[in-house]
């Protein structure tokens, strides 16, 4: 692959996905329009178009840049936003997508890869959840990611752009934004490096499938050449509770950590786990790296 479209290139996952693409020596354009991500993240080397994904000039920039594949991360993923604002969720997650890939099948763009979530899913009572699941969100932001899902799929069927779905499970690392339910773990890194009581949503039982940002990206980077017409999740497989992930932490910390319960949030899920069978099987994929050393990773930066 010569050229890349990254969308949300300057977020979190997108900038480590950016680095990675232009150490294989790809050309990398990025489009982002900072409304989560920073200027700090992005790789010089990487080309910047500052550009909302649902502005009118997508479908001719995509043209002009002819990439051989699109990786779209940029998104409203905050779930406690999406339910007060449900309407800026279906602007940018779906419509922005919608903005996208017509711009790639204008362009005759090879491939789609769209970064998705667990939260497509709801509050779904399994140990392990598979891909023939059933979708029944409990957010907006959830619905919106999951409509997108239905888009990517019919204009494959309509149009012939071949594509990939990558349903991450709670993704953690350097860069991330100590906000939001995803961001967990940055959250409390932040409060802990503050010196701040932590806040533990609900009674701490609640469970996450945890994976480090690189894993997440080298799934990426196989879903280039393999998977087509495939949704996977991008998971460990395993699953731990915020209470004991706070353990984690504190041993990592070597200081006791001040703690207190608040409320649940309206949308959380109970628990998550996903199984990444598939992705093992279609993308020739697995994560390398384990929930204590990626927190160590993330703690020290």
């Amino acid at each position: 692959m010569t050229k890349a479209i990254v969308t949300g290139g300057a977020g979190f996952i997108g900038s480590h996905l950016v680095d990675e693409l232009l150490s294989k020596g790809t050309e990398v354009f990025v489009i982002d329009n900072f409304s989560s991500g920073n200027s700090s993240n992005l790789n010089p080397n990487a080309k910047l178009f500052n550009i909302d994904i649902g502005d009118f000039q997508i479908k001719s920039l995509i043209q002009e840049l002819k990439p051989d594949a699109l990786f779209h991360l940029a998104a409203q993923a905050d779930v406690g936003r999406s339910v007060g604002n449900p309407s800026e969720d279906e602007r940018v997650n779906i419509n922005g997508t919608i903005n996208l890939l017509q711009g790639c099948v204008e362009a005759s763009v090879p491939k789609f890869i769209f970064s998705s979530t667990s939260a497509v899913y709801g509050n779904i009572q399994r140990d392990i959840i598979t891909e023939k699941e059933s979708t029944t969100p409990s957010s907006f932001y959830g619905l919106s990611k999951l409509a997108a899902e239905y888009y990517i799929r019919l204009f494959y069927e309509l149009f012939g752009l071949r594509y990939t779905i990558l349903r991450y499970a709670n993704v953690y690392g350097p860069r991330q934004l100590p906000k939001g339910d995803g961001g967990v773990v940055s959250v409390f890194l932040d409060r802990i490096k503050r010196a701040e009581l932590i806040k533990v949503h609900g009674d701490g039982e609640q469970t996450r499938d945890f994976i480090y940002v690189k894993d997440v990206v080298s799934a990426n980077i196989a879903s280039l050449h393999k998977a087509d017409g495939k949704t996977l999740h991008i998971s460990t497989g395993e699953s731990i509770s915020i209470n004991n992930l706070l353990k984690l932490i504190e041993g990592i910390h070597r200081l006791p950590i001040k703690k207190e319960n608040a409320p649940s949030r309206t949308g959380d899920i109970r628990h998550s786990c996903l199984s990444n069978q598939l992705a093992k099987e279609y993308l020739q994929w697995q994560p390398d790296v384990p929930l204590l050393e990626g927190l160590r990773h993330a703690y020290l930066k």
